[in-house]
């Protein structure tokens, strides 16, 4: 038996894999395919442990949040971020009331049990929104502007699904203390998530491990370790990983390339996994069985709650009503709604069953339209920039482990102080040496007679002790600096 449930989990991740490649050939989000391939399994694999979903689904938001969070430029965000924080908070409620509604008119369930599915569904999906944003040339303010609501808004989520929860089976809980337990989860969960964001940098610059390949290992600790400790206080778990992953990604630290790129790799299989676990627990005669409320509802948050939301959340903030339009068919539905909708399922609701297949029925909708329409409709909008983002690394950054040596990356800035300049006139110390240079995607061999440039992509070997005032040469010093000051007897 063990052998086959192994067996199954390789297909799964073959199936995956290869679903990937046709998603990005039909214009799909990948995750479509991933939770249509669990669909199909369940004639084959009986799987209702709802118990167990939650729990990957929650340790998989973790790693796909760190991931993401990591690969977010602060100074891209920091210009977006208070419509971005609008829409995770106003946006959401604005989201969650009106959905909450229309689903006591169609349903015809009570008020709180409404507003219950309206949180549910209320917040967009990381694991949505990077993974269709990831391939995509949409505009960078607006990128940033959804990859920063979808990272912040999943606390807001959360906290209305467990408050709601907490109201249906006891009726007398207090509202203000609510309200405050949500001060409290929000503070604590950005607190912790700076000073554990902190922790880690230092950490991954200082410890000096017996193997590199234990660097994103602890790197994956530190996220884990953010949302338990967070949780423990009672605090956003989430938020804390996010704001933790935020801080670390736009930090300095050595073997950053060996971390991202670790973890890119583990968030993608930890999204297949998810979404066809949860494809898994979704029975299709069940939700058949629901499909015209699904479709009444989807389409009621695609058309109207959303863009409600959006446009009510974002007064104010100086965006195009074609960017608000855009952001608003952009809000993507993905693993927080399903996961989220495990709750009501484990609580024993009366209607926990039939809230999992409505939800998974507005996600599978939401990101088949959606999802696949979010390129056409940027460039009818006049709302695309150039080509597709690609990374631009071909060199990988190594550690040299107990050579106490490394390859660090360097940028050729405008203005800086070697820009225009010959490599032999910068009179570097003997300890370091420029091993190859990327310019425009090319490697360049250095020689002393070749000239830095604006945008040169410089990669480095120099000793560890000597890594910050190396790049005080390049970044913030003066060309004049001899090498005699850059010797560990001065102060490395």
């Amino acid at each position: 038996m063990t052998e086959k449930y192994i067996f199954l989990i390789a297909v799964l991740l073959f199936a995956g894999v290869l679903m990937s490649k046709f998603s990005s050939r039909f214009g799909l989000p990948a995750l479509v395919f991933f939770m249509l391939v669990g669909m199909g399994l369940n004639r084959f694999i009986y799987f209702d442990n709802a118990q167990l979903t939650q729990w990957f689904g929650l340790m998989a938001l973790i790693v796909i949040l760190f991931d993401g969070g990591m690969h977010t430029k602060w100074t891209h965000v920091k210009e977006v971020i208070r419509p971005s924080l609008m829409l995770a908070t106003l946006g959401v409620l604005l989201t969650t009331a009106i959905v909450g509604l229309s689903a006591y008119w169609i349903l015809q369930v009570t008020l709180k049990e409404g507003l219950l599915l309206g949180a549910i569904v209320g917040s967009t999906d990381a694991a949505a929104v990077f993974a269709v944003l990831g391939n995509q040339n949409v505009k960078r303010r607006l990128t940033s502007t959804l990859e920063a609501e979808s990272g912040t808004n999943d606390p807001m989520a959360v906290f209305l699904t467990v408050s709601l929860i907490e109201l249906i089976q006891m009726p007398d809980t207090s509202i203000l203390l609510l309200i405050g337990s949500f001060l409290w989860e929000m503070g604590l969960g950005l607190v912790l998530g700076l000073v554990i964001g902190r922790l880690a940098v230092w950490s991954l610059n200082k410890i000096d491990l017996d193997s590199s390949g234990l660097y994103p290992v602890l790197a994956l600790a530190f996220a884990i370790f953010t949302y338990g400790s967070t949780a423990l206080l009672h605090g956003s778990g989430l938020l804390a990983v996010y704001v933790m992953a935020l801080r670390l990604g736009n930090a300095d630290f050595a073997y950053r390339f060996s971390i991202t790129r670790f973890h890119e790799g583990f968030a993608w299989m930890m999204q297949i996994l998810m979404f066809m676990l949860l494809g898994l627990l979704a029975f299709p005669d069940d939700l058949i069985s629901i499909a015209w409320q699904g479709v009444a509802l989807a389409l009621i948050l695609m058309f109207v709650a959303r863009p409600v939301g959006v446009f009510g959340s974002m007064l104010g903030t100086g965006f195009q009503y074609r960017e608000k339009l855009l952001i608003s068919w952009a809000g993507l539905r993905g693993a927080v709604p399903i996961v989220l909708a495990t709750y009501p399922l484990l609580a024993g609701l009366e209607h926990g069953r039939m809230f999992f297949n409505i939800v998974f029925f507005i996600v599978l909708l939401s990101t088949l339209i959606q999802g696949s329409t979010i390129s056409v409709l940027s460039k009818k909008l006049g709302l695309t920039e150039g080509s597709a983002k690609n990374d631009t690394h071909t060199l990988e950054l190594l550690a040299l482990g107990k050579a106490n040596a490394e390859i660090i990356e360097i940028k050729v800035t405008k203005g800086g102080p070697v820009n225009n300049r010959l490599i032999s006139d910068l009179e570097l110390p003997e300890e370091v040496l420029i091993t190859a240079i990327v310019r425009k995607g090319k490697i360049i061999t250095p020689h002393g007679n070749t000239e830095l440039i604006e945008g040169d992509l410089l990669y480095t070997l120099v000793s560890k002790p000597m890594r910050e005032k190396v790049k005080k040469i390049f970044y913030e010093e003066s060309p004049a600096i001899k090498a005699a000051d850059l010797t560990p007897e001065n102060g490395l």
